[in-house]
């Protein structure tokens, strides 16, 4: 299994394509699945298309489902940080992709990105894997 970290900044946006970095890592693998992974407990990876406001729906979409305020139990942190818990539930903190001679087999219009609402913690990581096939 070939591996490897991005470190991401979500200070400037909750959504983050990583499309470009999983095309990038895949390059020069055979066939195979790359799997895209964040190793935090307030974060997700989904498969969406972006650029044509999708990304933003996507975020205002999981505000609506997870309002800012002190209904959760879990109640460290900036108020409504309860909700970020709960994101995980919601956009699975992982996406697994089919991989043919080095490329990621993606539709036309889909990326591969990271959501992250948590707003105490704008420094994370993604893990790429992948196992040939």
């Amino acid at each position: 299994m070939n591996t490897e970290v991005l470190d991401v900044d979500t200070s400037r946006r909750r959504v983050v394509d990583l499309t470009s970095a999983v095309r990038d890592f895949c390059g020069g693998q055979a066939d195979g699945l790359c799997n895209v992974f964040v190793p935090h407990a307030t974060a997700g990876i989904a498969v969406i298309e972006t650029g044509a406001g999708s990304d933003d729906d996507l975020i205002e979409a999981l505000e609506r489902l997870l309002p800012r305020d002190n209904r959760y139990r879990h109640s460290h942190g900036s108020p409504g940080h309860g909700a970020d818990h709960v994101l995980p539930g919601l956009v699975s903190p992982s996406v697994t992709v089919p991989v043919v001679d080095g490329e990621p087999l993606l539709g036309t219009w889909q990326s591969i990105v990271l959501v992250d609402l948590n707003r105490d913690n704008p420094r994370r990581t993604v893990r790429l894997s992948f196992v040939s096939g």
